[in-house]
């Protein structure tokens, strides 16, 4: 029988509710039932935890986001944004939805980009996890055994890059692998920055920054 756990309300205001046992049938009807309501769900093998996120949690993972879709832009890598897609898998009896989840590179390895099924095509590349609060679950086992190779996950002060290893764990790392050369403490600078309520505005900062300082000047060549 299902058992229902919620978590106290903290004081940021974000409520994380577990629901044990229920199963990946009970799991699926849960996504159904919900739908496009601002809930986040997490199953690990037979648990769920619906999480509604906070204004300032959607802020941040916003922001990271469109990083993202600058640096692609930028660096002319081809993207695939998957936002918040719900990643699961029967087989591995686990599933998620990222804050913001992008392919990145070649496209063509996704059969179908508005069907994705993990069973037969790759998952994406990076995934955003904002921590406002922390995971009654384990969301990081959830994306290893899921295959996903990089996360970047932020707590409102630090952005950590965290990489698969071959056990399906993940080790923290001071570079990208999805963005190689990009210097991320810049990139946690930006996402830290405070006092700016205009999202435009800060990601007018990050595209300069970007083109000014990490882009190479026009007829300058690597190494001189």
């Amino acid at each position: 029988m299902a058992t229902v756990s919620a978590t106290p309300v903290l004081t940021q205001g974000e409520q994380r509710v577990v629901i044990r046992g229920v199963g990946w049938r009970g799991y699926r009807e849960l996504l159904e039932m919900i739908g496009d309501q601002a809930v986040r769900l997490t199953y690990d093998r037979g648990d769920v935890e619906l999480m509604s996120p906070l204004l300032k949690h959607e802020r941040r993972k916003s922001r990271l986001g469109q990083f993202v879709r600058v640096l692609a832009r930028e660096l002319r890598i081809p993207v695939l944004a998957a936002g918040s897609t719900t990643w699961a898998r029967e087989d591995l009896d686990r599933g998620l939805e990222a804050d913001e989840s992008f392919y990145l590179g070649d496209l063509e390895r996704v059969r179908d980009p508005d069907n994705v099924d993990l069973e037969v095509d790759p998952p994406p590349d990076l995934a955003i996890e904002i921590e406002i609060s922390r995971s009654a679950l384990n969301r990081l086992g959830v994306y290893g055994a899921l295959g996903v190779p990089e996360i970047w996950r932020f707590d409102g002060r630090t952005l950590s890059v965290l990489l698969r290893q071959d056990d399906g764990t993940y080790r923290q790392s001071s570079a990208s692998a999805a963005f190689p050369g990009v210097p991320m403490a810049e990139v946690e600078r930006f996402a830290t920055m405070d006092g700016i309520r205009d999202e435009n505005a800060c990601v007018d900062l990050f595209w300069s920054w970007v083109r000014d300082d990490l882009l190479p000047r026009p007829g300058s060549r690597e190494g001189t």
